[in-house]
């Protein structure tokens, strides 16, 4: 199967072979991650550009590294310090990037739908780092893959998300990678951080972290998303962590082969201790390495 998309602008419209050649594609680059020389001619002459208009560590190293590894030439743009700050508009500026002859853009915008307008009017293609609270689509990516490689399978496991649901983008992402693969999925977190009508998207709603966790596989916990509040959607952080933190007394309820994920960055002592966060049951790293094998396979997959 060839990968006939342009661009990869969310899980949602994602066909389940299209996730599986995504994920069966970094299969192969994850073994390229272990070998002493950790590089691939495949995009040798090829131009990727990183467009960030917000703050990012892990997914604008993951992408840069990820264009690396491939042989491509990267451009890394910085909106502090870019011609938007005088006015330039987002299409303006990705079309002056685009007439530098560059092949790709990776996109990562505080507005839902930033990624959507760009693949509409540009013939490059567009990849979305994370639109607002929309969707994430490589994280989810990664998220399925790290999921499938410790379990050996998708479907018909119990998967529990737990944290802001409302403003967080991974959380759609992988909601819809994982009910379109077959996971049961449980969302849980105060009323107030919990979308109207999100059972729509097939999960099932929970409000007590108890009961979001008896017999799961797998928990991914998220953080607050406070930089996307515009409202104060808890009453404490200190109170939220008395209801919704994962502690080792809820391990309990996991089943005893569980694992814990996080898509960081992790507030320590909020939604994980330290000892859960770097414990046995933790793949928090797994996955920031796997993102890596993601990306590339990405990348491969609409440049090649």
């Amino acid at each position: 199967m060839k990968f006939e998309r342009k661009d990869l602008l969310d899980i949602q419209s994602l066909s389940v072979d299209e996730i599986n050649l995504i994920l069966d594609t970094a299969k192969s680059f994850r073994q390229v991650l272990e070998r002493p020389i950790k590089k691939v001619p495949t995009l040798r002459g090829k131009t990727i550009a990183n467009l960030f208009f917000e703050p990012s560590t892990r997914t604008k190293l993951s992408f840069e590294l990820s264009a690396k590894r491939l042989s491509a030439d990267l451009l890394n743009f910085s909106s502090s310090t870019s011609s938007v700050l005088k006015g330039e508009t987002l299409l303006d500026t990705a079309k002056n990037i685009m007439a530098m002859k560059v092949d790709a853009l990776i996109v990562r915008h505080s507005l839902p739908g930033a990624p959507h307008l760009l693949a509409t009017y540009l013939p490059i293609s567009i990849i979305n780092a994370g639109d607002g609270a929309h969707e994430h689509p490589t994280q989810g990516l990664l998220d399925l893959y790290s999921i499938r490689e410790k379990k050996g399978k998708i479907e018909g496991l119990s998967v529990a998300i737990i944290g802001d649901i409302t403003h967080s983008r991974v959380a759609r992402s992988d909601i819809w990678g994982l009910t379109k693969l077959g996971a049961k999925v449980r969302v849980c977190g105060p009323p107030t951080l919990i979308p109207v009508e999100i059972e729509k998207m097939g999960v099932e709603v929970v409000y007590n972290v108890e009961e979001a966790l008896a017999g799961c596989d797998v928990v991914i916990m998220l953080r607050i998303q406070q930089e996307r509040q515009s409202a104060s959607f808890i009453p404490t952080i200190l109170e939220y962590r008395e209801f919704f933190s994962l502690d080792e007394r809820k391990l309990k309820f996991l089943k005893p082969d569980a694992i814990i994920m996080h898509p960081g960055p992790v507030n320590r002592g909020v939604e994980l201790p330290a000892k859960l966060a770097d414990g046995r049951r933790s793949i928090i790293l797994n996955q920031v390495t796997n993102g890596i094998a993601v990306r590339m396979a990405v990348l491969y997959l609409l440049l090649t």
